[in-house]
């Protein structure tokens, strides 16, 4: 808010000042500008003939689609369990992992503020910024095509989702419960034990679960690039164009996410 005077001397109410309006205003034009340009750098760059053609392609293909080959989900339930396993399995690693960095990270539990947490926020960092389908295909390469590279990309991405989260709730943890049981006499480990771990615990019970079910999700694409599971089925059904089959695939995928979804609430609610 900005206060002028007029000619009179009476105050004058603005939102901004002249100055601040012709910055908004800038910005306005600046962005407007921006967003033109990126329109044309695109436009440019797309074969508009095929775009117009896509809703008739897209209509096909649905066509095509359906009904679905029911017959064929026989020979997927394997590959459903092995989706699954590796979700699961990589969820497990991760924690196994990224506790035990969530505690180095916490700023309030590190042995080192300025050698260990740093390496180890790094570490953190780095999990995060690469895609698991990333881990999976260079996981493919040094371990060859199968679910031990599928389970090795969810728990190499699953790493620093699990060990941020935790880190953050033991930093917003009760410091008077801590100082309660130090003042006791008690150690370091059972400090750890008996007043931040307890704190902790509905957490990290809470982002178990949630990477759990958002691994689900990403362990049916990992097949996509050899990492094993429904994804390869995927694959294959797609190469040969046997589309009634891709959409069976597409129905069980569904299924298993809206299930793993309501367990995970269920869990969360039970838990939080």
């Amino acid at each position: 808010m900005a206060i002028l005077t007029r000619a009179d001397g009476t105050p004058d109410w603005r939102r901004r000042t002249p100055k601040a309006d012709l910055l908004v205003w800038a910005g306005w034009f600046g962005a407007v500008a921006l967003t033109v340009a990126c329109f044309q750098f695109i436009s440019d760059r797309t074969i508009w003939p095929f775009v117009w053609d896509a809703p008739a392609q897209g209509a096909d293909l649905i066509g095509r689609m359906f009904p679905p080959r029911w017959s064929y989900a026989s020979q997927l339930w394997k590959p459903l369990l092995d989706t699954i396993n590796m979700a699961t399995i990589g969820t497990a690693l991760a924690i196994v992992i990224g506790v035990p960095l969530a505690f180095l990270a916490a700023h309030n539990t590190t042995p080192s503020r300025l050698v260990v947490r740093p390496v180890v926020l790094f570490i953190i960092v780095a999990s995060r910024s690469i895609n698991s389908l990333i881990w999976a295909l260079i996981l493919v390469i040094i371990l060859g095509p199968g679910i031990l590279a599928g389970i090795m990309a969810i728990a190499l991405r699953s790493v620093g989702f699990i060990a941020k989260l935790l880190y953050e709730a033991i930093e917003e943890i009760d410091a008077t419960q801590v100082e309660a049981v130090t003042a006791t006499g008690a150690s370091r480990p059972q400090v750890l034990g008996w007043a931040i771990v307890p704190q902790v615990m509905p957490a990290f019970a809470g982002i178990s679960v949630f990477r759990w079910d958002i691994n689900i999700r990403e362990a049916t694409v990992l097949g996509l690039v050899g990492a094993g599971g429904i994804g390869m089925q995927m694959q294959a059904s797609i190469n040969v164009l046997a589309w009634p089959q891709v959409t069976t695939i597409f129905v069980l995928i569904l299924g298993t996410v809206l299930v793993s979804e309501w367990l995970s609430a269920r869990v969360r609610h039970a838990v939080i």
